[in-house]
């Protein structure tokens, strides 16, 4: 955990107790967490800044370094030049050579104690005052959310992780072992259960908080991974009936007019014209467009993305090849940016063309690059585009998956499924018909892949299927032969390789973690 996270809290708990024994009265220049909270404003002012922790776990390169880059999505744009610790350690995540150390992992650890650590203040205090039943339910509500939330980020990428319920209070409360990957899930659905109970549907237009059809979302998705599909049917059905749709067009989902829209379920907030400015930068598309001295040819802002910045999170052919023929996502997700490399592998860019049946002139080199989060903006680096969490697609998604994997429920599957496909190709052009469990399991995950290309599923659905070791060596092969820069070992998927190390600093801070196998 973070310092900052709930070690912060355990020192000014230690440090209010200590001051109680030599001081006779209260400092009123003092805030502490006891006297704090005094009207609801102070609570929605936390809940703000809870769902500022949040933010920062997407608004980091950590969440498309993990989620992205170790799967079969995306490579980065090696450069020999370039062998800095930051750089060679964000290679080694991509190619399954990080270990304990690594440098560009445990921010995600960081980012989500932050924000268990933010939700567990409140939830705390929520009765040092009375408040309307309504307004404590949805303050309580979309605080359970986000810490479920949290969680699921920490569960699905480092395993058993501390279950906080409450903000520890002294050390034997704060350096606790590591629950079971069980206990861990079972808290999340305790949490996202009653925050679906305590949250009202939606109302169009969204404001961008949590709903129950969050909650109830993120129970499906839970349930999915934990295979009780008949329960992730019961939670994801009830979200069919809260007037969420799918936008006429793919690419109108990811506009900046259509924020929080009626296919958006839940999606992390930036904003731009704030007086105090909330840009995405970490998650914003300069990280995946080549490195090059300027990005205006791109992204029409002049900005140098050669140090710490661009180069990753690069389509691979392979994702390229998987949309089939017709299928409009694809220009929609990718792009290619033509230009040329120079000696220090350092890009120039001339144009940016399609890239369905793009081939590079004579002379040039055609890059891709994830192009759905590209839209107009005056800062480099720093654009207005919200990050989805989750959508109404993936809704119809998961849902189909859950009925496809219930004996006889097959045939129910091809509605949710279809409904995503008529929109890609165009409604009745490319339906699939076949019931067999097995084909429609394989045609899930291809749907999931190139529906939610670049929004950090990939690597997390390979795991959950059971497809990573298997696909993701096959791929390694592919990779080695096409990249002589990769190292022998690249890319030796194994079990041990499906969780991520846990932080090296919060092993050696607390004796009762155990690290992941393998690290």
């Amino acid at each position: 955990m973070k310092r900052f996270g709930i070690y912060s809290l355990l020192m000014l708990a230690l440090c209010l107790a200590s001051c109680k024994d030599f001081l006779e009265e209260n400092n009123p220049t003092t805030i502490n967490l006891g006297n704090y909270f005094k009207t609801e404003n102070d609570f929605n002012l936390a809940l703000n800044g809870a769902y500022a922790q949040v933010r920062s776990i997407y608004n980091n390169k950590s969440a498309w370094l993990m989620g992205e880059m170790r799967s079969d999505n995306a490579h980065y744009d090696y450069k020999s030049s370039d062998q800095g610790v930051a750089t060679v350690n964000k290679y080694a995540v991509a190619d399954f050579l990080d270990d304990k150390l690594n440098t560009q992992t445990p921010a995600k650890w960081n980012a989500a104690y932050n924000a268990i650590s933010a939700a567990n203040t409140i939830l705390d205090h929520i009765d040092d005052i009375t408040l309307p039943a309504e307004s404590k339910d949805k303050i309580i509500g979309e605080t359970r959310f986000l810490r479920a939330l949290s969680y699921l980020e920490l569960v699905r990428y480092y395993g058993g992780v501390p279950i906080y319920p409450h903000a520890p209070l002294s050390r034997a409360e704060t350096y606790i072992p590591r629950s079971t990957v069980q206990q861990v899930y079972d808290f999340i659905i305790a949490d996202a259960t009653d925050a679906a109970q305590k949250l009202s549907p939606p109302a169009f237009p969204q404001t961008g908080r949590a709903t129950k059809g969050s909650a109830l979302t993120l129970l499906g998705d839970v349930y999915v991974t934990l295979k009780k599909y008949d329960l992730a049917e019961s939670a994801l059905r009830q979200v069919l009936l809260m007037g969420y749709d799918l936008l006429p067009n793919y690419t109108d989902v990811y506009q900046l007019a259509n924020k929080n829209s009626k296919e958006s379920i839940f999606e992390i907030q930036f904003n731009t014209a704030l007086a105090t400015p909330q840009p995405n930068t970490a998650a914003s598309v300069y990280n995946y467009i080549p490195r090059m001295a300027s990005s205006t040819i791109i992204t029409g802002v002049n900005q140098n993305t050669i140090q710490d910045m661009g180069g990753y999170n690069t389509p691979t052919d392979n994702l390229i090849n998987d949309y089939e023929p017709g299928d409009k996502r694809l220009d929609a997700t990718i792009a290619v940016a033509e230009g040329t490399f120079n000696a220090n592998d350092d890009f120039t860019a001339t144009a940016v063309k399609p890239i369905a049946g793009y081939t590079a002139p004579a002379g040039k080199v055609g890059r891709p690059f994830a192009r759905k989060f590209l839209h107009a903006h005056t800062i480099g680096n720093q654009t207005n585009d919200n990050w989805p969490v989750y959508r109404y697609a993936e809704v119809l998604l998961l849902l189909a998956e859950s009925l496809n994997e219930q004996p006889g429920k097959s045939p129910q599957a091809l509605t949710y499924l279809n409904m995503v496909r008529d929109r890609a190709f165009g409604a009745g052009v490319s339906p699939v018909i076949t019931t067999d469990p097995g084909a429609l399991r394989s045609i899930i995950l291809h749907e999931r892949r190139v529906e939610l290309a670049f929004e950090n599923k990939r690597w997390i659905d390979l795991v959950r299927t059971g497809n990573a070791i298997t696909v993701m060596n096959a791929f390694g092969v592919s990779q080695k032969q096409k990249y002589s820069y990769l190292q022998p070992g690249s890319y030796n998927v194994t079990q041990d390789r499906l969780l991520f190390p846990i932080p090296n600093a919060e092993i050696l801070l607390n004796e009762k973690l155990e690290q992941n196998p393998g690290y």
